[in-house]
């Protein structure tokens, strides 16, 4: 754990920078906060909670609070490394340090994540004067860890990652790409908002099975193509197995034939993310895609999840869908991924 300490003007808070290269060390620091916003959360508190050994996740992150935080280096410097977080706190003489913010840099079997960073504060409340010393610190620790080819895309809240791109841009002369690569609205259902209906079990709907695979590829290449992030069909198809060896992939069937899937990928505690649905273009308009992940989400509540999560485009008809169902849309606050020109483009 690497560590950057920035004095302020005033002389009375410091802006520390960490670096954890295992998730078990950013958890040790961020899951006090992280549990407390755990759906806003969820991409980076679920990637670190399945990259860590069991018995952290089990216990010793679940007993960490904020005062047993303690800011410990090794180093002053940042470390070159593939896979890691930095956590940006404040910090004063008289309290316990706070957390600002947070991003991962980490990859998947099937490529680079973008670099994905949260707050905890709310949305639109953060001044400039609070934000822009510490996206500047945190853009100059991350080019001292990593390429700057590697850093192709940020997605997060829009007010971090517009601020972000900003000063990375600035600082390695890679430029943003013109068009955003998605703008979203997050949205949250929980066991009292969720629309209970006789027809939820109509779509057929069930977790796959090998069974399913050749079905489920096709419809993982199509979903992939729809993004800046396209798959051929070998690698579709290879996400899919995964999906269904690790039970996150449910299907709805019409006429006895897969036609729609839904994708559970990100837990924690309290939280699942519902990561990817679609539908073949024949099947739709039928309430098949409503119904499953109508079904699928009243299953995570049975399994004690408080809420299910998942984003949604800003210009995606599926917002309705949704509402539907029982999500509730947090306008007018937007997710965003902003890209860069002439990097090496991985895979979400």
């Amino acid at each position: 754990m690497a560590l950057t300490e920035v004095p302020p003007p005033s002389g009375e808070q410091n802006i520390v920078v960490l670096q954890h290269d295992e998730a078990a060390h950013f958890l040790a620091v961020a899951y006090p906060t992280l549990r407390l916003h755990e759906p806003s959360a969820n991409i980076l508190l679920a990637h670190a909670l399945v990259r860590a050994p069991v018995e952290t996740v089990l216990t010793e992150c679940q007993f960490v609070t904020g005062p047993d935080v303690q800011l410990l280096s090794s180093s002053t410097q940042p470390v070159p490394a593939s896979n890691f977080w930095l956590t940006v706190w404040s910090q004063t003489a008289t309290s316990p340090p706070v957390l600002d913010l947070a991003l991962s840099c980490i990859a998947s079997s099937f490529g680079n994540y973008p670099i994905f960073m949260w707050t905890p504060s709310a949305p639109g409340k953060q001044p400039p004067q609070w934000l822009d010393p510490r996206m500047h610190v945190v853009a100059a620790y991350l080019q001292a860890c990593v390429a700057p080819e590697r850093v192709f895309a940020a997605f997060g809240p829009a007010v971090l990652v517009t601020a972000f791109a900003d000063v990375w841009s600035g600082l390695t002369g890679f430029q943003i790409k013109p068009k955003p690569l998605y703008q979203a609205f997050s949205a949250l259902c929980t066991p009292q908002t969720l629309k209970i209906t006789p027809s939820a079990e109509q779509c057929g709907a069930r977790r796959a099975t090998m069974h399913d695979l050749e079905a489920a590829g096709k419809l993982c290449e199509e979903f992939a193509n729809c993004s800046d992030y396209p798959l051929s069909l070998a690698d579709a198809t290879a996400e899919a197995r995964q999906l269904i060896d690790k039970g996150q992939l449910w299907v709805g069937t019409l006429m006895g034939e897969v036609a729609s899937i839904c994708a559970v990928t990100r837990s924690s505690l309290h939280v699942s993310a519902i990561t990817k649905v679609f539908t073949t273009a024949k099947a739709r308009r039928n309430g098949l895609a409503q119904e499953l992940v109508k079904e699928v989400t009243l299953r995570l509540f049975k399994s004690g999840k408080h809420s299910v999560v998942l984003y949604v485009g800003c210009e995606n008809g599926a917002q309705r869908v949704y509402e539907r169902v029982g999500f509730q849309i947090e306008y007018p606050d937007i997710w965003l991924e902003l890209g860069f020109d002439g990097c090496n483009a991985g895979h979400w």
